[in-house]
Formats: C-alpha cells, sequence, structure tokens
C-alpha cells in the first residue's frame, strides 16, 4: 500500500491488521533499538581504568597545563557541590562548553556521549543540561566577586598592562532561563573592564543598577587597589559610562582618563564659528588611510561638576559629519598619541562581540542556559585562558582572537591512552610544530582532579 502511494501510520497499521483478523505486532526486544540512555554524571563512579578511546574534544586537554597550576579546589570551595558532582567537577564542565567554542547549537546532548569531556571534567559522563543550568542557578551572586579575585591573583603569570578600557555591555536578565522569547527584554547592564595591553577581561560586573551605573568605575577602581596595591595609570571608556562630578573624583586620585563626550547643537555650532587657523593637521597610525591626517582643535573648558580645567579634543574629518570630542585630564600629552590610544579602545567592541559570539555569553540563546553572574565569570575564565595558551605559542598568536586559537589548535581530534599516566595522541595537523615548539610534547603536568596522574602530549 506505502509502494502505491497510500500513507500509512503505526495506527493505521494496526487498524488493517485487526480487520484482516491477525495480531498485533510484536513489540521490539531489540535492547540496541531506540535512544542511548546516558549515564549519569557521578564523581564517585569516576575510574582511570587502563585503555584506550577517541575524543572530539582532544583539544581541551592543551588548557590543562594551565588549571593544573591554579588552586581550583580553593578557588572553588565556597560554590555549592554534591557528592556526586562537586563543585571543582561543575565549574570544569561548564568552562569546557566555554573553552570548546561550541557556540550556541540547539542541542549539546549528542556531545554528553563524549568521553574525553567526562574526562576533562573528571567525571564518569558529562552532566546533563538541565543540571548545568540548575547547577548556576545555585550559585549565590555573593560568592561572585570573591571568585573573580581569586581566579585574578591565581594568573598573576598573565602580564598586566597599565591602560584600562571599560565598557557597558547589556545582557538579558535572569528570566532568561524560564522565557524563551525574553530576546525584547534586554534590560541588564554590565561594566567590562579589558586590560589594553593583554587583551583580556579583568573584571566584570553582572549586576549594576541603573542608579549605581554611574559610580561602577569607581568601584572598579578601588577593586583594582585591592589587587595591586595602587590606582591603575589610565582609564580609557566613552561618555555613558559616568559622569563628569565621578572624573573629577578620578582626577583627585591621580588617574589619567580619556573619555569621549556627547556632542550638542550648541557645541557644534560653537566649533563651526572657531577660525580655520586654529584648527592643528595630526597624523595617527592606527586608523585607516583615508582619515590618517584629521583637524584638532585643542582647548581647555570648563564644566559642571568637575574641579578646575579639563582637556577637549574637537576632531574633525575623521569620517563624521561632526566633530568628535574627547575629554582627558593629560594637559602635557601630545595630540596623536591620545587619539590613537582612544580608536584602540573601540577594539572592546570586537572583544565583547567574541564573548558572545564564541564563548556564547548569553543566557537567552545558549545551549546551556546560565545565570548571568556565572556565565559571566566563565566567560573570563575562558578569556584568560586562552590568552596564556596564546603566549605560550607564540610566533605571532600573542594578539590572536580566540576563534582562530580554537580553529587552528583548540579543535583537534585526539586519541587518549589511560595507563600509568594520560597520554593524549594528536593527529598530523599543519600547526602540530608551533605546539612542539612551545614544549607541549616534552613536559608533563600533575592534574589534581584526575587523581594526581601525569598528562602528556604526542603529536604524530
Amino acid at each position: 500500500m506505502r509502494r502505491e502511494g497510500t500513507p500509512l501510520s503505526a495506527t493505521s497499521v494496526s487498524k488493517v491488521l485487526r480487520e484482516a483478523g491477525l495480531p498485533r505486532l510484536p513489540r521490539r526486544t531489540d535492547p540496541s533499538v531506540g535512544p542511548e540512555t546516558a549515564p549519569l554524571a557521578d564523581r564517585r563512579e569516576f575510574s582511570l581504568e587502563p585503555g584506550r578511546f577517541r575524543t572530539g574534544f582532544g583539544g581541551l586537554f592543551l588548557f590543562v597545563p594551565f588549571l593544573a597550576q591554579l588552586p581550583l579546589e580553593r578557588l572553588f570551595e565556597r560554590l555549592p557541590g554534591s557528592a556526586r558532582i562537586p563543585a571543582r567537577c561543575a565549574m570544569l564542565s561548564m568552562l569546557a562548553l566555554k573553552l570548546h567554542g561550541i557556540g550556541r547549537p540547539p542541542r549539546i546532548m549528542p556531545e554528553a556521549f563524549d568521553r574525553g569531556l567526562a574526562l576533562f571534567s573528571g567525571l564518569n559522563a558529562f552532566p546533563k543540561r538541565s543540571t548545568l543550568t540548575e547547577y548556576t542557578c545555585r550559585v549565590d551572586p555573593r560568592d561572585i566577586p570573591g571568585l573573580m579575585s581569586g581566579w585574578f591573583d591565581a594568573t598573576r603569570d598573565l602580564p598586566r598592562g597599565d591602560s584600562i578600557d571599560l565598557d557597558f555591555h547589556t545582557i538579558p536578565g535572569d528570566r532568561a532561563l524560564v522565557e524563551k522569547h525574553s530576546k525584547r527584554c534586554r534590560h541588564q547592564k554590565g561594566i567590562l573592564a579589558r586590560d589594553a595591553d593583554a587583551r583580556v577581561f579583568c573584571y566584570a560586573n553582572a549586576k549594576v543598577r541603573k542608579e549605581d551605573q554611574n559610580h561602577e568605575i569607581l568601584r572598579f577602581v578601588e577593586y583594582w587597589k585591592e589587587r595591586h596595591g595602587a590606582f591603575p595609570k589610565e582609564l580609557v571608556f566613552d561618555s555613558r559610562l559616568t559622569t563628569q562630578a565621578v572624573l573629577g573624583q578620578l582626577d583627585a586620585m591621580g588617574i589619567r582618563f580619556l573619555t569621549l563626550r556627547r556632542r550638542s547643537a550648541k557645541m557644534v555650532q560653537a566649533l563651526g564659528a572657531v577660525p580655520a587657523n586654529e584648527w592643528k593637521r595630526v597624523r595617527l597610525s592606527n586608523v585607516g588611510r583615508i582619515y590618517r591626517n584629521p583637524r584638532v582643535f585643542d582647548q581647555r573648558i570648563a564644566l559642571n561638576g568637575y574641579p578646575g580645567e579639563i582637556r577637549q579634543l574637537a576632531i574633525a574629518d575623521l569620517g563624521h559629519e561632526e566633530p568628535t570630542l574627547l575629554l582627558t585630564n593629560q594637559m602635557e600629552e601630545p595630540i596623536a598619541p591620545l587619539i590613537d590610544r582612544y580608536a584602540r579602545r573601540m577594539v572592546i567592541e570586537n572583544a565583547i562581540a567574541e564573548a558572545i559570539e564564541f564563548f556564547h555569553m548569553d543566557a537567552l540563546s545558549a545551549a546551556v542556559p546560565m545565570k548571568i553572574d556565572v556565565d559571566l565569570q566563565l566567560t573570563l575564565m575562558a578569556g584568560t585562558l586562552y590568552r596564556l595558551f596564546a603566549m605560550r605559542v607564540g610566533n605571532g598568536y600573542e594578539k590572536a582572537k580566540a576563534a582562530t586559537l580554537f580553529r587552528n589548535f583548540v579543535g583537534a581530534v585526539a586519541q587518549i591512552e589511560i595507563a600509568d599516566g594520560i597520554q593524549v595522541r594528536f593527529g598530523r595537523r599543519a600547526n602540530n610544530p608551533l605546539l612542539l615548539n612551545a614544549n607541549f610534547g616534552k613536559e608533563t603536568w600533575t592534574v589534581p582532579w584526575l587523581a594526581d596522574r601525569t598528562l602528556s602530549f604526542v603529536f604524530d
């Protein structure tokens, strides 16, 4: 009947059999038929029995040498955990998803059967999607700042620069965990601070209230002083971040700043009346060739709420119809380096975009919805690990994006052999010589959450 084009469902087949006086078809008894049931994640069932298996997450183990040097047990000691899934294993499971750059696929459970993913987390099986989401809801938001500070202190091998870029990013609220269509409700702001030299996020706060957002920059300054013993030397941000009164407080602390000023029709009209001979041509190095020689009007002005004078740079011929206005307390700094420095700040927009696209820092559409605080902290941790990996590889990769590092190194299939130690064997790849040159194939590392077994790499 199907060959003749008659559509038949299971119900129709049963009806045809019944009308023909035949018994119902027996139930399928073959256990191989049907979906495979994933085992429950349980640390107590974790074992390192000798064996060999293939994993699609082999590149994740390239981050183990850096994680093995960090006091993860102490870092995660205040986070919730259980006998089945301790805090360290839960955080490593979510960090694995961040590091592997899965992005925002509609499903993640097909990946949960990969033994390499479970081994990286120190579990017998990878946790279910609902388990990870529930775990992030159990984390007390008040414990996140301590975790961020501890992570910052534990990764001091990463060089710190003198100049910090700051920016706001609108992120979804916690309702994203239950509302599937809250894309329109991007009502909550998070502040991100990024080291301009190391190119790594060093501070984040996802719980910035509207009435407190103007003073959040002062909280970052205090946080930086607590970690380093001194205020940051330079802050670069746009006009939305704070107020003119707070600029005066930054100046009193001896902190150099560079910020964009909002234009008004009155300001534009006043600049239009400035004689042409008072505008000065400067040559820039970090902008496109067309806008490399803008005109600049340098002046000292007074602002409401700001004590004393402040320096304002009006920049024309920079690709906008109206002049761009920059405010700074660096009175004697040459003009061109200041403009070049603010142009570099725009890179933080690209870094935020990368955090959203690669690290899926978006609780609305990620495969594993997470509470914002945990999601943002995991993004900071994943970004730091990629920077540490890039610094070790070198050869021009120090400033490469995480997506480039993933494509060239991390997204690799490997053969894992467990014996006295754990050996990760990679197949032939064009960039293996760079990993060998970085001594990934010569050193061994003791991994605490893998029963203190040693980890080594082999490159074919």
